[in-house]
């Protein structure tokens, strides 16, 4: 079964209208027969996409570092440990086809643009997404361009990333 990753806010105190999208793209997803990666946390977005995978008896696989016991989902089925958070990113990208950055913070913002990092150097075969609700990454795309064009990345480089504005977009794509 393919595979895709999700990196996502943890938080609770963000609007609703990312975890409706996130529970769309999810739910659109396992339709198309793909199974999902994810942080695996109870709380904001990476909830909403557990509680999203088990209402639609979807594969599922989270990932945590062995300190953050206790704040795992309780519906998950299958739960990988790891020692830091470093093997986490490992091990959340291990077998995937894809990564998607929903909007999120700091943590998804890291996650993303390693996965960036080894997408560009071979490192990662999957594609990249970026959903770009009500323009959340406008300010990221505007920094790749910006990297562009001071000759800091390649063109193909930042050409890796598919920013996407909706749900539909993204998974226009997986079809």
């Amino acid at each position: 079964m393919k595979k895709v990753v999700f990196y996502c806010s943890s938080s609770s105190k963000i609007d609703s209208k990312y975890n409706v999208a996130a529970r769309e793209a999810v739910r659109g997803l396992h339709a198309l027969g793909y199974g999902v990666v994810s942080g695996g946390g109870k709380r904001g977005t990476m909830g909403a996409i557990t509680d999203e995978s088990v209402k639609v008896g979807g594969t599922h696989v989270a990932v945590l570092p062995e300190f953050m016991k206790g704040l795992e989902n309780p519906e998950l089925t299958e739960i990988v440990w790891t020692e830091t958070m470093s093997e986490r990113k490992e091990k959340m990208r291990e077998g995937t086809c894809a990564a998607v950055a929903l909007p999120g913070g700091i943590g998804t913002l890291d996650e993303f643009a390693e996965t960036h990092t080894l997408r560009k150097l071979r490192q990662y075969s999957g594609e990249l997404f970026v959903l770009n609700l009500d323009g959340f990454y406008n300010p990221f795309k505007v920094l790749l361009d910006h990297f562009v064009q001071t000759g800091m990345l390649e063109p193909q480089d930042r050409d890796l990333v598919h920013f996407c504005d909706s749900v539909a977009q993204l998974l226009s794509y997986f079809k």
